[in-house]
Order: structure tokens, then sequence, then C-alpha cells
């Protein structure tokens, strides 16, 4: 069984952001070799994602998934499968891999648009980075790629239910 912990490199960027949408905990390692890949996998219990079918033979302990290079769709669903993520999706930063807090709209006000703040109930705020998020178009449209190439509805979890008044 894999772990529910990644390690990439930045070759795989746009799989990993994508799977952060989905609540996976995925580390990107920048100008990393595949064996140092490997290292840093092993050391934080990763299981490293790598278009290289190569697997050094002294990291034979590292699982390692080997994703499709055409296509993001079939890399994503090759990369989760039989794995569950570590939390919710867009709980983590797509940037940095950082938890997500939830915030009130008005701590972002400057850094969020004065037309979104006014209909926004909760933001989320990555402390690591500074990266805002917040249910938008931006949203509609991953939600939608992500629920066509995984064939199950993907929807923003955070907001509270609307209570009727």
């Amino acid at each position: 069984m894999l772990p529910t912990r990644f390690a990439t490199d930045t070759s795989l960027d746009a799989l990993a952001r994508r799977m952060r949408f989905l609540g996976y905990d995925v580390a990107t390692f920048r100008g990393v070799t595949l064996e140092e890949l490997f290292d840093l996998a092993g050391r934080e219990s990763r299981a490293v994602l790598t278009l290289s079918p190569r697997h050094p033979r002294r990291y034979s302990a590292v699982p390692a998934r080997v994703v499709p290079r055409a296509d993001l769709a079939a890399a994503l669903r090759a990369a989760i499968e039989g794995v569950d993520p570590a939390g919710t999706p867009f709980s983590r930063c797509a940037l940095c891999n950082t938890a997500l807090q939830a915030r009130h709209p008005l701590e972002g006000r400057g850094e969020i648009p004065g037309r979104v703040l006014r209909r926004l109930r909760v933001a989320l705020y990555c402390p690591q980075c500074g990266k805002w998020y917040w249910n938008g178009s931006h949203v509609d449209r991953m939600c939608a790629w992500l629920s066509r190439t995984l064939g199950r509805d993907v929807t923003w979890p955070h907001d509270p239910p609307v209570v009727p008044g």
C-alpha cells in the first residue's frame, strides 16, 4: 500500500497542483536528481511520483509510482489510484503544499478583490506562502475538470451550510 504522502520534482508540477486541490499531500522538490528525490522521499516517508521508469536500487524500499507523460488527466488517475487523500478537497495550498487555514474574508482585504469580499463567507489562507483561496469561477472550472477526469463529483467543501432565515 502506498503512503498517502507523495514527493515529486518540478517535471510534475501541474499534476502535483491538481493532487493538492484534491487534498493529497504532495511535496515538490526543485532541482533534484532522481536519486536525490528518492532519498528525500524516503526520509519523509513519501512515495515518489515520477515520469522515469528507473528506480535506483539503493532506494528499493521507497515506493514509487510512474505516471504517464502524455495526458494530465491520465496521470492524475494513475497517481491517485487506490490512495486516499490526506484531507478534503481544497485543504492544501496548490503552490507550497501547506495545510490551509479558514479565515474571515475581511482578513484578506487588499489581497482579495472587493467584489469578491462582499459575497464570501469563508476564505482560505496559506500561512507559508501567503496565498488566499476562495470559491469562485476558477474553483468552479477546476471542480468541473476534476469531476470529469475522475468520474465523480468534486466540490468546494468549505462553505458553511445556508441556514434558512
